[in-house]
């Protein structure tokens, strides 16, 4: 068997990720990129099934995209990594991981919709991760398409510094092409292929004044451009295309483009864009990473060959032909087949398999991958996502990648108990997988627990547990995933001793409970003079987190709860791991109830777009579901936007009553915001209809 090496150059690298609305055409774009750098021979389209970036079942039947897709492509001898992301925010984890290995982002903008919810939501993680972006107004040839207001939107919304580096020929049927502002050319186009003419002189005045706007606004950032424009001087295209570049990288601006990508108009310009003033690694720089053995230090890895080899790992995929493969980026150094890593985070060695380049569901076996490059790994057995992989010798620990908590849950039941044994392996892969999805079986119930980000996100893992692993299952209705906590501080004292004939058990521990918003579990062990032996602290810690897996008030998870171990006593016969686990867990039980503890909800942050008609409807729906108006703002002539936050357990059936109080002409998203407390009233319902069970 051949095996490719890595010969490119680091510079000319471009990882990259498309996000956008749902229905912005993020895809369709993806697919025409992988068509005009030759990886396809036609092109497919997510209407009918056939897009290769959506090789899912799924994302072909309902053509959405719900898993982040990664493919490699060329073009000007330029390598692009290129990664799909889904539009839908109950998979928004599949964004947040992808921002976390990419350099350079295309945001896709419908030129109907502009600026819609998830356009925020993605330009918001894009924000948190410092990623410098393009944008490409797709769609113009749709009714209502308006360029000029998707602009104005990404600067009043976004913040973008939106910066049109073209200007659309025509609009919605009599879109034909654009003015390349930087050439000053004209580019329309046939089925095949692309023409470019000299500007039309009816165009000439506009396409003058709009160069002469994006040259002021690059004039504040390039002292050349600034002095040559101040002169009336000549500035060539390759210091325009420079300058756009710099002050791209740095964040500065948005260079904005427009085209089609279904009438195949404008992608040949993206990719120029995307080679041209997106990043390289090179350009990002060094990562910055920290010593697993000492937090306060930080370690700088440069984007070189030569240096010492890290990684991060951002998605497992389970395929049917080579198992679980595991995709990395590489930060710094090389990686070989038959390699051994350390995984940092599970502190111990792995061996690299096989090695692959991603085509969506095909593969390009390699023999080595370099820096900058997003490969993914068969072998592994121990990474998971978010772990940092790296040469052993000198290791590192990359920043991770942070996961929503799971809102809603199911209940699933076995058609036929025969299959447990399946329907625990497919949901300990789909976990794997999917850091935002979670399973539990509970003992008492006696049924398995699912859970994750939205309805969808849990319709389609069931789907997926039905038709991959084979698994027959029924499902229970959604529901809201509640947590608890305390809400005032408790020390509590507990001695565990049991005599059963023989070596009996003996632990005694005092633990102070604090609240702790926001922070999540904290645990400090304050104990001196050995009066708890160090190899039982763990044991504390560890029957403290436990006895949190569910409350002693409404059995749900205990969040938020800093526990300090204060003082305790041991016995040197009868004490032991598991006696400070049980000792830990019942302070814990005893404590909780003496806290004022409180049910907590999750609470989601909503949009709505609606027509001024519809705007008091919409105002009294959502205060009869306890949701809370923050601010309402023009989204486009006779529309508003209204943002605000609403609890999770008052939503569900809220699209049916959306269309009802609206007549159909309203739309609307939402995302986690945060757990806050449950109203008193609410809380005794809660805790009524559970006693009653």
């Amino acid at each position: 068997m051949l095996f490719l090496k890595t010969t490119m150059q680091i510079s000319k690298l471009r990882n990259i990720g498309i996000a956008a609305h749902i229905d912005a055409g993020k895809t369709t774009v993806s697919e025409r990129i992988l068509f005009f750098t030759g990886v396809n021979r036609k092109v497919g389209e997510t209407h009918d099934g056939q897009a290769t970036m959506d090789f899912m079942k799924q994302e072909q039947e309902r053509g959405i995209t719900i898993a982040s897709a990664a493919i490699t492509a060329q073009w000007k001898e330029h390598q692009i990594n290129l990664i799909d992301t889904p539009g839908h925010v109950d998979f928004t984890i599949e964004v947040e991981r992808s921002l976390r290995v990419i350099d350079g982002m295309v945001a896709v903008f419908c030129a109907v919709g502009g600026v819609e919810p998830q356009s925020e939501t993605v330009w918001n993680q894009a924000d948190k991760y410092r990623v410098p972006r393009i944008a490409f107004v797709n769609k113009m040839d749709r009714t209502g398409a308006d360029f000029n207001e998707v602009v104005g939107q990404m600067n009043k919304y976004l913040g973008a510094n939106a910066t049109p580096i073209h200007l659309p020929i025509g609009a919605e049927n009599e879109f034909q092409g654009m003015i390349d502002l930087v050439s000053m050319k004209a580019i329309t186009f046939t089925d095949k292929e692309r023409i470019v003419g000299d500007i039309p002189a009816e165009l000439m005045a506009a396409a003058t004044e709009a160069r002469k706007n994006m040259i002021e606004k690059l004039a504040d950032y390039n002292d050349d451009i600034a002095m040559l424009y101040l002169e009336d001087g000549e500035i060539s295209e390759e210091m325009l295309k420079k300058a756009i570049r710099e002050a791209t990288i740095k964040l500065l601006i948005t260079p904005v483009l427009c085209g089609a990508a279904y009438k195949n108009k404008g992608i040949q310009l993206l990719l120029d864009a995307i080679v041209d003033y997106l990043p390289s690694p090179t350009d990002i720089g060094a990562v910055m990473a920290h010593d697993p053995y000492d937090e306060e230090r930080t370690i700088q890895r440069n984007p070189s060959n030569n240096e010492k080899f890290s990684a991060l790992a951002f998605k497992l995929i389970n395929d049917p032909y080579v198992g679980q493969q595991t995709f990395i980026r590489i930060f710094s150094g090389k990686l070989t087949s038959g390699m051994s890593v350390l995984n940092t985070n599970k502190g111990k060695n792995e061996r690299v398999g096989r090695i692959f380049r991603i085509k969506a569901k095909e593969r390009e076996e390699i023999s080595e991958a370099g820096t900058g490059e997003i490969v993914a790994l068969v072998g592994m057995k121990l990474t998971r996502t978010g772990d940092t992989l790296c040469d052993e010798a000198q290791p590192v620990l990359l920043e991770s990648i942070s996961v929503p908590p799971a809102v809603i849950e199911m209940k699933v039941n076995l058609e036929d108990k025969k299959s447990r044994d399946k329907l625990g392996e497919a949901l300990a892969k789909l976990c794997n997988e999917d850091p935002s999805f979670h399973s539990h079986f509970d003992e008492e119930t006696e049924e398995t627990i699912i859970a994750g980000m939205g309805e969808l996100h849990l319709e389609i893992l069931v789907e997926r547990i039905r038709d991959e692993f084979k698994v027959p299952i029924t499902v229970g209705e959604p529901s809201v995933s509640f947590r608890e906590t305390i809400t005032t501080s408790v020390e509590q004292a507990y001695k565990h001793v049991k005599q059963s004939g023989g070596k009996g058990q003996f632990a005694n521990t005092v633990i102070r409970f604090e609240p702790n918003p926001g922070k999540g579990f904290e645990f400090i062990d304050v104990t001196k003079g050995g009066v708890i032996p160090k190899e039982y602290i763990p044991s504390v810690e560890k029957g403290l987190r436990k006895a949190m897996e569910k409350s002693p008030m409404a059995e749900y998870p205990v969040v938020d709860v800093k526990c300090v171990l204060v003082d305790g006593s041991y016995h040197p016969v009868d004490s032991s791991d598991m006696a400070f686990q049980l000792c830990a867990a019942q302070c814990f039980k005893q404590a909780f109830k003496k806290a004022n503890p409180i049910i907590m909800e999750p609470v989601m942050k909503i949009e709505v777009n609606t027509p001024d008609d519809f705007i008091g409807n919409v105002t009294r729906d959502l205060n009869k579901r306890r949701g809370r108006i923050e601010n309402m703002r023009r989204f486009r002539k006779g529309s508003q936007k209204l943002d605000g936050f609403c609890p999770l357990m008052e939503m569900f059936g809220y699209a049916t009553a959306l269309r009802n109080v609206t007549s159909g002409r309203a739309n609307y998203s939402m995302e986690f915001y945060q757990y806050m407390p449950m109203p008193a009233a609410k809380q005794e319902e809660i805790l009524k209809m559970r006693s009653e069970r």
